[in-house]
């Protein structure tokens, strides 16, 4: 389940956080409401945003093969 969640603090401050969307991809699906709401002062990934890219990498590392020449 995708969520985006929404703390706005009283001075003004808004807090946001997204579970549910598989690696950077949130981004994209928040710069429109960022670019609303104001200056992103920072940013912390989750788990979430790693899960694409250890897939991949294990697909990546599972399809390659290792060969050895015969000198």
């Amino acid at each position: 389940m995708e969520t985006l969640e929404f703390v706005i603090y009283l001075d003004g401050r808004v807090k946001e956080m997204v579970t549910g969307i598989i690696g950077s991809s949130c981004a994209e699906v928040t710069a429109a409401i960022e670019a609303q709401l104001g200056v992103v002062v920072s940013q912390q990934t989750t788990s979430d945003y790693y899960a694409q890219l250890n897939e991949q990498l294990v697909a990546e590392q599972a399809s390659s093969t290792v060969s050895y020449s015969q000198w």
